[in-house]
């Protein structure tokens, strides 16, 4: 996909969170997500801290060239996490979220945030490269890494918002994308899944059925494919 791609996608993963929060009120922003643990505001605060990383990264360019791309770079967060870093985070995120005086404050924030870190994405040099987590990425890499999670983060969020929109098409392509290249050349995901099953089942939010190990043989031994 093309820098404009990426960012278009990058720019709609982003408003379809928008889109799931803009109207909820401090009792919904309560509810359950997939998150172990994690509020709506809490979980949206995570995706808060991504946007913000987002702008630090597009304003620190660095020379190539890069260590990773958008599939290797989820390589360093296996599923699960890596010792107790990803517990420690989600209680920073949760006691974070907590010190807003209002769940509604954290939505304030991102719709802020996340427009101004799609404008940066935009005038980025799709050519350039920038640095994050520690890694060097290309910028369009960057921009697939952030629409994954956001696709992904999307999905928990819905947990127990039945009305809520799904990601759009083009956001859920990029993470589809990035899973299928967390897998073998020869392994291909079972016919009936959707986009957003085959999504929840490769990061752990849904376990594989009998049917799907069936389907998928020694490959199921691989899921979840990342967290």
């Amino acid at each position: 996909m093309t820098h404009h791609g990426q960012h278009l996608a990058l720019a709609q993963a982003y408003d379809g969170v928008t889109r799931v929060v803009a109207d909820l009120d401090d009792a919904d922003l309560q509810r359950p997500t997939r998150c172990r643990g994690w509020l709506v505001a809490d979980l949206l605060f995570h995706v808060l801290c991504d946007a913000q990383r987002a702008l630090v990264a597009l304003a620190s360019p660095v020379e190539g060239p890069p260590d990773v791309d958008d599939v290797s770079y989820w390589r360093k967060f296996p599923p699960g996490g890596q010792d107790g870093a990803a517990a420690r985070h989600a209680w920073w995120a949760r006691r974070s979220a907590a010190a807003f005086d209002r769940p509604s404050g954290i939505v304030r924030l991102w719709t802020d945030t996340a427009p101004a870190a799609v404008r940066a994405a935009a005038r980025a040099d799709p050519d350039g490269c920038v640095t994050t987590q520690g890694h060097v990425l290309r910028v369009p890499d960057l921009l697939a890494t952030l629409t994954t999670e956001a696709v992904v983060h999307h999905l928990d969020l819905v947990l127990d918002l039945p009305d809520a929109p799904l990601p759009g098409v083009l956001a859920t392509r990029v993470a589809v994308a990035t899973v299928d290249g967390m897998l073998s050349d020869d392994a291909v995901r079972p016919a009936a899944w959707s986009d957003a099953e085959y999504l929840l089942k490769a990061t752990g939010r849904v376990p594989l059925t009998d049917h799907d190990k069936l389907e998928l043989g020694e490959v199921a031994g691989w899921f979840p494919l990342l967290g």
